[in-house]
C-alpha cells in the first residue's frame, strides 16, 4: 500500500514537520511520506543543490532549509528559520547521521569525531532548539533515526554502535522529562538500509546482502516512521526496531 493510499488514515494534515538529512536516503523518503500524508515539511540538509532539486520535485509543501548540522551556530539558527517559514513545528525527525565502521585499531579518530558530532551532538542540539516551542504549545513529536546498533553491540562497528547507544539513552530519558508537557519522543531503529551510509561497506559484502535480501529500503523506514507519528496521542512508540527478513541480529 502506498503512502498516498494511506494519507487519510495517517492524518498529518495541518501538521508541520522538519526532517534533517533530508536530501537523500531515509530522510528524503520520510519527508516524501509525510508530504503524501498531508503535512508541510521543511527539508533540512547542507547539500544545497540536492536539497533544492528534491523540493522542486516534491512540490510547494516541501520547503528547503540549508543547515550544516556540524556548525553549532547554524543549528542555533535553525528553529527561528523554521518558524519564519512555517509559523509552527509539530514534528522534528532528527534523521541526519554518518557511519564509520571497522576495527578500532585501524580507525581514524578525526573521522570518529566528525561522525560523533553529527550522530550525537547535532541530534541533542536540534532537539534542544525545538523544545521551547513544542512545550509552549503542549504538543509535538520528536523522532530520532537510531539503529539496531543502538541496542545490539555490533562488533564490526564499535564507534558507530557507541553513538547509537548514546542516542538511545537520550531518547529514553528525554521522553520521561517531556511527557507531561504533551510531547512524544521515540526512535526508529532500522537494520542495514540501502543508503549512502553503506558506501564504506566492501563492495562484495554489499552485493551479497542485496542479493540475499539482507537490506532494507528507505521506504521501509518511512512507513515505520508514519506508523509512529499516527498513533493516538495517548500512545507513544518509544522504540520501533525494523529488520530485513533475512537477518541474524
Amino acid at each position: 500500500m502506498s503512502h498516498k493510499e494511506n494519507a487519510a488514515m495517517q492524518g498529518l494534515s495541518d501538521k508541520v514537520a522538519a526532517v534533517t538529512g533530508a536530501a537523500s536516503g531515509i530522510g528524503l523518503e520520510c519527508a516524501r511520506a509525510m508530504l503524501e500524508a498531508g503535512a508541510r515539511v521543511v527539508l533540512i540538509d547542507r547539500a544545497r543543490d540536492a536539497l533544492h532539486a528534491c523540493c522542486a520535485e516534491l512540490g510547494d509543501q516541501a520547503i528547503p532549509l540549508v543547515v550544516d548540522l556540524s556548525d553549532s551556530a547554524a543549528v542555533a539558527g535553525m528553529m527561528p528559520a523554521i518558524l519564519a517559514l512555517t509559523g509552527q513545528l509539530d514534528i522534528l525527525h532528527a534523521n541526519a547521521g554518518a557511519y564509520v565502521g571497522g576495527p578500532v585499531i585501524d580507525g581514524d579518530p578525526d573521522a570518529w569525531d566528525r561522525m560523533l558530532t553529527l550522530n550525537i551532538n547535532a541530534v541533542f542540539r536540534c532537539v534542544h532548539a525545538v523544545l521551547p516551542h513544542m512545550i509552549e504549545r503542549k504538543t509535538g513529536d520528536i523522532l530520532v533515526t537510531s539503529s539496531i546498533a543502538g541496542v545490539v553491540p555490533v562488533v564490526g562497528e564499535p564507534i558507530y554502535t557507541a553513538s547509537k547507544h548514546a542516542v538511545q539513552a537520550f531518547v529514553h530519558t528525554l521522553r520521561r522529562q517531556v511527557a507531561s508537557a504533551g510531547l512524544r519522543v521515540g526512535a526508529v531503529l532500522p537494520g542495514p538500509v540501502v543508503t549512502a551510509l553503506l558506501d564504506d561497506w566492501p563492495r562484495d559484502k554489499l552485493e551479497a546482502e542485496l542479493a540475499s535480501g539482507g537490506l532494507l529500503e528507505p521506504r521501509d523506514v518511512a512507513e515505520a516512521v508514519l506508523f509512529m507519528l499516527t498513533r493516538p496521542r495517548s500512545v507513544t512508540i518509544r522504540d520501533l526496531v525494523i529488520l530485513p527478513q533475512r537477518n541474524d541480529l
